[in-house]
């Protein structure tokens, strides 16, 4: 017995802790409806008698007519006739808004409106007033006060003291705005549970309110930096909510927190939120991607559709970075039939499986081929007849072409001259080959395999032309830097690395790189597709280039680390065939400007076809040998400008 006894008295302590009673305050249901007009009732009783003692205590009588219950009686049941006309009851307690207490004013001023009447007409019939009007209008007053107020009280005490809140401890926070879109943010964090922010504050970039409050927080004064504010109010985290800021201003915040280490955090518009609850998942970190210097690009979809809607487009290298892309913004214009064309097996797989999770009235068709198999492509063009084709298909990987030159040709080069003579034999519209900077005076294998590849499709053009064909093939090449995500791109592997603890290996600390995103990539692809008249390489407007060191040391930081303290970053040395810098332009070309103001043509020297065909078909059939000085030193004749940097060919140069 004495055993049971000290287990139930020590438990007791245990259930009325802090702990378990905000535990069970938090999961109470909400309440019905009865028992929120029966505590509105018990609060209009109170306001009622006490409105009697204070007029009693002045000597006055605040009911004249001697028929006091039924005035009683009248005083409460108009009260709940009016509670239930503006249903005052219906709002949840521990969420009342101003729409609650504008609801509970209208029911507490039409009845003092009514009963004004009321008392009016009495008088005029009985000569005199059934109640004082004076101490009627305070009895409303304070009935209405009560019901507001224990509302107040009751949300304060759920968002202060009842909020889940869990272990861990609420990051402070400041918001950078003032506008509706701020404000709102504001109110979706405060009240949401379990709560991830404390705000404790808000920026108003124009310090035009520094002496005001919002949401009872302060507006805090901007004198010159963003941190040091941050620093004064120990915020450890700033949320950019402000849509008014340009590009340039989002910039200059988040390199300026990122310096002094604190976390930047954005959140798109309220009206863009599909789904009003888990509010802090909206509110995502800063991402390199939001870091590029480059305004939204605008396309001109009209002139896209009319290339593509009621078309068969074939997609080649359809499973890759760039290749999924360009296939997930085809279908947005309705093509007839789009084929999907990769030689990887599983990325493929994932990729009809995402396709056939879209809403499109396109077909799908999924081809498993080599572009080097020309048998193999011939029957892709005779069952299928795409009217335009996108070629992604390529090998990419610098240090990999390097050593294995055979590789670059066959894929590159062989492969594209396949898809571009089976263009021109089916009467292919528009062939668009999706090329890289590093075709622009190559220093490597894998680009220059690619100005090959540029070269062979530019002399098809030449032919057409010199020839007067009509209805022929119309060839465009786009060229652009690194891409943002791709597979093998700096970003990934930087986060791979600096999720393992680091160090980030960067080649040089001068490299520099022009990056834009895959979606970026791929819209200009698809707008220089539609404007191109054949013939043409289209460059684009990669933005200014970024030192690969200051990016890693971004990522770091963007990650929550400080470089050098917490993560390393390493000098491993330049890779075979890897530049410093990467140019989009050779030193022979020049610019035409487009109605695009991003996209740009380069006037490349075009070479006649009949050479360069027997030059090109020479080097396939000297990588079918797989002897790789004799395929390099073929390159440099058919690519003068080709000087290898950092690498075993470098002896062919001399």
């Amino acid at each position: 017995m004495s055993t049971i006894k000290n287990k139930g008295l020590s438990s007791s302590p245990n259930f009325f802790s802090r702990e378990n009673l905000k535990f069970n305050i938090h999961n109470l249901s909400y309440l019905p409806r009865w028992i929120i007009i029966m505590i509105d009732f018990s609060v209009l009783v109170l306001a009622f008698f006490f409105t009697i003692l204070i007029f009693k205590g002045t000597g006055l009588d605040y009911i004249i007519t001697p028929q006091k219950y039924l005035f009683i009686s009248c005083f409460f049941g108009i009260n709940i006739f009016f509670f239930w006309l503006f249903r005052t009851y219906s709002g949840i307690i521990r969420h009342s808004s101003y729409i609650d207490a504008v609801k509970l004013l209208f029911s507490q001023m039409a009845v003092l409106v009514l009963f004004l009447f009321l008392n009016f007409g009495y008088e005029l019939f009985y000569g005199q007033k059934a109640f004082l009007n004076t101490a009627f209008f305070i009895n409303i007053v304070l009935s209405f006060c009560g019901l507001f107020l224990y509302r107040v009280i009751i949300k304060r005490t759920f968002e202060i003291y009842f909020s889940e809140r869990g272990s861990n401890k609420l990051i402070r926070t400041i918001i950078y705005g003032t506008d509706a879109n701020a404000i709102s943010v504001a109110k979706a964090l405060k009240v949401e549970t379990p709560s991830r922010f404390k705000i404790v504050g808000f920026v108003d970039k124009n310090n035009q309110n520094a002496t005001k409050r919002m949401l009872d927080l302060p507006i805090l004064v901007k004198k010159k930096k963003l941190p040091p504010l941050m620093r004064s109010v120990n915020a450890q985290a700033v949320i950019i909510a402000d849509k008014s800021l340009s590009k340039e201003e989002r910039l200059v915040i988040v390199d300026q927190c990122l310096e002094f280490n604190y976390t930047v955090y954005t959140v798109p518009l309220i009206s863009d939120w599909e789904n009003q609850k888990e509010i802090s998942q909206k509110v995502k970190s800063i991402q390199i991607e939001d870091l590029l210097e480059r305004k939204p690009i605008v396309l001109d979809n009209k002139s896209i559709s009319k290339q593509l809607k009621d078309k068969t487009v074939l997609i080649t290298g359809a499973a890759g970075s760039i290749g999924s892309e360009i296939v997930r913004q085809v279908l947005g214009f309705s093509p007839k039939v789009v084929i999907i064309l990769d030689q990887a097996e599983t990325p493929l797989h994932h990729m009809c499986l995402e396709m056939s999770g879209l809403d499109s009235n396109s077909k799908m068709h999924t081809v498993i081929a080599d572009v080097r198999n020309k048998e193999a492509m011939n029957s892709v063009f005779k069952k299928y007849a795409p009217q335009v084709v996108f070629h992604a298909a390529a090998y990419k990987h610098v240090p990999l072409m390097e050593e294995n030159p055979s590789q670059a040709i066959l894929t590159n080069v062989e492969g594209t001259k396949n898809l571009a003579d089976l263009s021109c034999f089916y009467k292919v519209k528009k062939f668009v080959m999706v090329s890289t900077d590093k075709a622009v005076n190559p220093s490597n294998v894998m680009g220059a395999s690619k100005r090959i590849a540029e070269k062979y499709v530019q002399s098809l053009q030449l032919k057409s032309k010199d020839n007067g064909e009509k209805n022929a093939t119309k060839f465009i090449t786009t060229r652009f830097g690194n891409v943002l995500g791709s597979n093998g791109s700096v970003v990934p592997l930087f986060t791979k690395q600096i999720a393992n603890g680091g160090p980030i290996t960067i080649t040089h600390p001068d490299i520099i790189r022009y990056f834009m995103t895959i979606p970026e990539a791929c819209q200009l692809v698809l707008e220089a597709g539609a404007m191109g008249n054949g013939g043409e390489i289209y460059i684009f407007d990669m933005g200014k280039p970024v030192k690969i060191i200051d990016l890693a040391r971004k990522m770091i930081k963007l990650a929550g680390f400080i470089p050098e303290k917490d993560i390393k970053i390493e000098i491993v040395g330049l890779r075979p065939g890897e530049k410093l810098y990467e140019e989009l332009l050779n030193d022979t070309s020049k610019t035409l400007p487009t109605y695009h103001e991003k996209i740009m043509i380069a006037e490349e020297i075009l070479d006649d076809f009949e050479i360069l065909n027997t030059d090109v078909e020479e080097l396939i059939s000297i990588a079918n040998r797989f002897d790789n000085d004799e395929i390099v030193l073929k390159m440099k004749r058919i690519v003068p400008e080709f000087k290898s940097m950092n690498s075993t060919f470098e002896l062919l140069d001399k």
